[in-house]
């Protein structure tokens, strides 16, 4: 049976029913299930903005027009999805007797939307099956995962959040369209040359958006305009930033934040990574090793330089806070025997963040022990009127005369727990954490890609991973400055790896120094943090004179792009654009964009072409058509459209400015 229902499609047959509904511009919902209800989970997507679409029902099925999508589906309940010139880019795939005129009628019994009970649950593993209709099309988006492969056509993923791997289920087609698998279940996706699928391991019912376009910039602003856009970037986060494994005291963050303010280098940021607790689940500073770290802050804070926390969601059963979070039930539940998520530097479980009390309760405990020590986190003190902040339990930005003092507004809670900032509630938030899903981007999410080898093969693999969250939404993107694991200051090899390094993140969304580097340091102590030794020193100065000097170089570089990454920020926050950015991204026109994996434009003005590998010396660099484009090295200018070859010394990473674009002076 098909009708149409509330501005809806409704196919029902047997015990399946199916929504189809306009949803943004030139875009669509579909909705299915074989539950006797739908949950009105909208997951990534925003509330269903007001549209005026066209119905028509006829012997044959239905259709549904929305601007310059429509959605056809048969009577047999086959959908397929057309585009404003009238061409099919989606089409169900199903093989089956129930129509047997069909061209593609079969005795295979496969159906295009499949449900497979799980016993003992009301909840289905979901499988949707989509016709690979064009065999040259190319695959974009869906996230971060560790591979090398920048056109996902071709790849089998997993939908699942690991360390280094995000899974951002939207993808960008270079037919004209975009798919969010709107589902947020652990699961898969194959782009395969025969059939596209996606499965959920676990859900409900089975939920997927669709848009189209005239190019990916126009298909991911309609993306992020039904999916939500970032903050406005704090000005911290356009400068360089210092970590590393972790400071294990009080006395050596100071003394690294003083080094760099005695050697005149601007530093916006230091981090107190994890253990600067006693126990996890205290969320306070120990006194032990971190005393009067109020004065600390402050003291920092008078070079011009912020101070961020890390936060960690899991709770020791010996932290001052676990008896009253057992007892409150805030802890997640194991399935039998001891209560145990993890052994690391004690036995913990993780905090139930899907509680909104226990959201509450840690936000609590984050004013009380940092905010009151100057450090901003997200909770509002006094309702002031210049600060606004978006309440997440509630969906609904408040603007400061709204605000009750003394009520917590947890806007920094997403989809997801985060290692973060934590930072004043205000509009320009900004969270770092390891992982996020579709729609983490309104959050204020800035992902790094994890605990990545130290390898030119890995910085190579995080240039495709960064450009695949920007296509898949999430513009805030950076990795640790000469991967996380490994690597020895004193090797010269590590050294040539951490300059290159080094020179591209100057032109990453977020410049972040960090590592856990080798040799280890000794323990210096027998309680807290102690225990848990920090590796070798990570700051500029500590891989010799020529590295450090063009550390210098690059820094100072990122200080007079300030201004032009404040315009690129702002962008993204209008129009939902990435700040790395695929050259096909900029110059959709340009055939030869579409198979350079290895250079990209940061914002519209400036490309970029890290050194990906080592003892390279000169480089091809390809200069797309329709711009002239000048080398900041040589203030050579160029015409688009060619392949040339540069020079590449240690101290060159090669990029070039539009030439109507000057935004910086060439040396």
């Amino acid at each position: 049976m098909i009708k149409e229902e509330k501005e809806k499609v409704v196919y029902s047959y047997d015990s399946e029913t199916v929504w189809i509904e306009a949803w943004g511009n030139n875009a669509v919902r579909i909705r299915a299930t074989k539950r006797s209800n739908f949950t009105n989970n909208n997951w990534a997507l925003s509330e269903q903005k007001n549209k005026t679409c066209k119905i028509s029902i006829t012997d044959e099925g239905a259709s549904l027009q929305n601007g310059d999508i429509k959605v056809c589906v048969s009577i047999h309940g086959k959908i397929e999805i057309y585009n404003q010139k009238k061409e099919k880019i989606i089409e169900e795939y199903s093989r089956n007797r129930r129509d047997v005129t069909d061209s593609k009628c079969s005795a295979l019994e496969v159906e295009a939307r499949e449900y497979k009970p799980i016993v003992g649950s009301d909840n289905y593993h979901l499988r949707m099956r989509f016709e690979s209709l064009f065999p040259d099309e190319k695959i974009y988006g869906m996230g971060q995962y560790q591979q090398q492969i920048l056109n996902l056509k071709g790849s089998d993923l997993e939908l699942a959040h690991r360390n280094s791997q995000v899974s951002v289920p939207f993808a960008i087609s270079s037919k004209g369209y975009g798919l969010l698998w709107n589902n947020p279940a652990i699961g898969r996706a194959v782009f395969g040359k025969n059939i596209t699928s996606y499965e959920a391991y676990s859900a409900k019912e089975l939920d997927y958006w669709v848009v189209i376009g005239e190019s990916i910039k126009e298909i991911l602003e309609e993306y992020t305009s039904v999916t939500g856009r970032t903050p406005i970037m704090p000005e911290y986060g356009y400068g360089f930033w210092q970590s590393k494994l972790r400071y294990q005291t009080r006395n050596e963050l100071i003394n690294i934040a003083e080094e760099y303010y005695n050697r005149k280098i601007h530093l916006d940021m230091i981090v107190v990574d994890f253990f600067h607790w006693n126990k996890q689940g205290d969320w306070e500073f120990d006194e032990t090793y971190w005393p009067n770290p109020k004065t600390m802050i402050k003291k920092i804070n008078s070079m011009g330089t912020e101070v961020m926390v890390s936060i960690w969601p899991t709770v020791d059963k010996n932290s001052v806070n676990y008896s009253e979070m057992l007892e409150k039930g805030y802890l997640i539940h194991v399935e039998r025997g001891h209560r145990v998520g993890l052994s690391f530097q004690g036995e913990t479980i993780h905090i139930d963040v899907t509680n909104p009390e226990a959201r509450r309760f840690l936000w609590s405990k984050v004013r009380e022990n940092y905010y009151s020590l100057g450090i901003k986190t997200f909770w509002l003190d006094e309702a002031e009127p210049e600060y606004s902040v978006y309440d997440f339990d509630n969906y609904r930005y408040y603007e400061g005369t709204d605000l009750e003092v003394g009520n917590i507004y947890p806007v920094c809670y997403g989809k997801t727990f985060f290692d973060g900032m934590l930072q004043e509630g205000q509009k320009n938030i900004l969270n770092l954490a390891r992982c996020t899903w579709a729609g983490g981007q309104k959050y204020g999410m800035l992902i790094w890609s994890g605990d990545i080898a130290s390898s030119f093969e890995s910085m190579k693999i995080q240039l495709v991973a960064g450009l695949n969250m920007g296509l898949a939404g999430i513009p805030w993107w950076t990795t640790d400055i000469g991967g996380f694991h490994g690597g020895n200051p004193s090797d010269s090899r590590f050294r040539e790896l951490f300059a290159r390094w080094f020179a591209w993140a100057t032109f990453c969304p977020v410049m972040r120094l960090h590592g856990d580097r080798e040799p280890r340091q000794p323990q210096y102590g027998d309680s807290g943090g102690a225990t848990c030794c920090s590796g070798a020193d990570n700051e500029i100065w500590s891989y010799g004179n020529e590295v450090y000097e063009i550390c210098k170089k690059y820094i100072s570089i990122r200080e007079k792009l300030r201004p032009y990454i404040r315009k690129i920020m702002l962008e993204s926050h209008k129009n939902g654009s990435p700040i790395m950015r695929t050259l096909f991204y900029e110059f959709p026109e340009d055939a030869e964009c579409w198979n350079v994996e290895d250079e990209y434009m940061f914002g519209g003005d400036i490309l970029v072409s890290p050194i990906l590998v080592e003892n390279c010396r000169e480089r091809t660099v390809y200069l797309p058509r329709y711009a002239k484009w000048q080398e900041y090295e040589t203030g050579i200018v160029y015409e688009g459209g060619q392949m040339i070859n540069v020079e590449t010394p240690i101290d060159v990473i090669p990029f070039f400015i539009r030439d109507e674009n000057i935004v910086l002076a060439a040396q």
